[in-house]
């Protein structure tokens, strides 16, 4: 196939066919990309919905259907890194933006997904070179907090 479709398209045209084939093929409707984000925040909450988008469902429903189907069900669900990674990731972003809700929820899906205290203290460190001292300061303090609710 790769053959035919070089001879037809050229090897670029031939490449960008070849890459929509494989990719993996998203649900159609919302429901079930909603049902793809429900089961992400359940894999990375141990089993139970996560409860800031459970509180924000009655007022928010919008925010909170584009919450799952998309940033969840579409690109969180991706298979191109495992959880830890994605976690790491995930927490140093919000840590150099400078959210610490966002990053304790993080924190604790990295902790579950199996990251160590150490590695994300070493993000900490980290985020003093990314995005200075005071955001690092701050995330620090997110981790401080986080670990002392978990009794660790």
């Amino acid at each position: 196939m790769a053959t035919h479709c070089s001879k037809l398209l050229g090897k670029a045209g031939a490449a960008l066919v070849l890459s929509l084939l494989a990719a993996p093929v998203l649900a159609n409707s919302t429901e079930q990309r909603q049902a793809r984000g429900e089961a992400v925040v359940r894999h990375l909450n141990r089993g139970t919905p996560h409860p800031t988008l459970e509180q924000m469902r009655a007022e928010f429903p919008f925010l909170v259907e584009a919450t799952e189907a998309y940033a969840l069900g579409d690109v969180w669900s991706r298979r191109g890194i495992d959880d830890k990674i994605r976690q790491l990731a995930t927490v140093a972003a919000f840590a150099a933006l400078g959210e610490p809700a966002f990053m304790k929820i993080h924190a604790g899906y990295a902790l579950n997904a199996g990251v160590t205290e150490a590695e994300l203290k070493e993000i900490v460190y980290l985020t003093t070179v990314t995005a200075g001292f005071p955001k690092a300061i701050a995330a620090s303090q997110v981790l401080s907090d986080l670990f002392a609710e978990l009794g660790r």
